[in-house]
């Protein structure tokens, strides 16, 4: 994959990197930190590590002897895109997603292995325990009390848009090497997201590409990248990335191997915030400005401000959702708006 023009990424403060003497000390920083950090060499000894400095195949016959006999959901993108899995110019996807064995996957890398004309080939987010035995117990971080998702990326030279997740992430370099550039949450309206409901990945992304900025058509891409940190990252290294914060993927090596472990400190059951953005687009964006007025209100009284005087003057034991919520509430509540949105 061809290199972005460094003096991009020269430019960009770097993340700031951290150490701690154990995963007592690292649960701590993980509990106070609000900003991306990186831990050095965390992983170093996982045995993904110590196979990618032997070889990529050495990697993939690892993950083979993990893998269960299933169908793997695989992206395989276009040659001379760079690497980039994005949109074609009528707002389809560049890339096709098709199910297959792993073997068969794994093939079409080794067939494709130093070719400049091989398709990208990338299996996303896959959960380590749905789809490996064991290979989570022998690659893992350990986190304490935190309910993890674990997921593992696997893929040749790749660059995957800026995007956001609601969870908190660790992500962690087992092969090759990654840069990641990372943007405050607030750098939304700078980094020119797509559309919403039509995405690579389920999330939407920027617009802009970071390999070829065009200030012209992006300009306010200029005050994001002032906000912007970037880590360069080596097998074994970790990268904190807090929960909304932006960040742009590349994979720079031949093939590549990422692990990342997720979680909130809200419990699941309260739902996604993208559902009830995706609801108040359709039931209130095009009303009448008065009544976006209104709703707005409506939405600080209930939802943002949220103090006493939401709920002060009902009696205790009758505030219904008002009340904090509960996973019983949750449910209820879950049940009511499926039955509201089906009529």
């Amino acid at each position: 994959m061809a290199e972005a023009d460094p003096g991009l990424f020269r430019t960009l403060a770097s993340v700031p990197e951290r150490s701690f003497a154990d995963a007592t000390a690292l649960d701590a920083g993980l509990r106070d930190a609000d900003r991306p950090f990186i831990v050095r060499s965390l992983v170093k000894d996982w045995p993904l590590v110590a196979l990618g400095h032997e070889s990529p195949r050495a990697v993939r016959r690892y993950l083979l002897d993990h893998a269960r006999a299933m169908n793997f959901t695989v992206s395989v993108g276009p040659p001379g895109a760079d690497g980039r899995m994005f949109y074609t110019d009528q707002m389809g996807m560049n890339f096709r997603t098709l199910q297959a064995k792993l073997p068969e996957i794994f093939a079409r890398m080794d067939a494709g292995e130093n070719r400049p004309d091989a398709n990208p080939v990338y299996l996303q987010s896959l959960d380590m325990h749905r789809f490996f035995d064991g290979l989570y117990d022998a690659n893992h971080v350990d986190l304490g009390d935190r309910k993890t998702l674990d997921g593992i990326w696997i893929g040749t030279a790749t660059r995957v848009a800026a995007h956001n997740d609601f969870p908190d992430n660790l992500a962690c370099v087992a092969v090759g090497r990654r840069r990641f550039t990372l943007f405050p949450p607030e750098q939304f309206r700078n980094l020119y997201l797509g559309p919403i409901d039509n995405t690579p990945a389920g999330r939407a992304i920027s617009m802009v590409d970071f390999h070829d900025p065009d200030f012209e058509r992006f300009p306010r891409f200029r005050e994001a990248l002032d906000h912007a940190q970037v880590a360069e990252m080596e097998p074994g290294d970790a990268l904190y990335i807090p929960s909304s914060w932006w960040h742009h993927v590349e994979g720079l090596s031949a093939f590549n191997v990422l692990v990342n472990f997720w979680w909130r400190d809200t419990p699941r059951w309260l739902g996604q915030p993208q559902n009830a953005l995706n609801l108040a687009i359709m039931a209130i964006r095009d009303l009448p400005d008065a009544e976006k007025a209104y709703w707005r209100d409506l939405f600080d009284h209930y939802v943002f401000h949220n103090d006493g005087s939401v709920i002060d003057h009902i009696p205790e034991g009758t505030r219904g959702i008002l009340d904090p919520m509960t996973a019983e509430g949750a449910s209820r509540l879950r049940a009511f708006l499926l039955r509201q949105l089906s009529q």
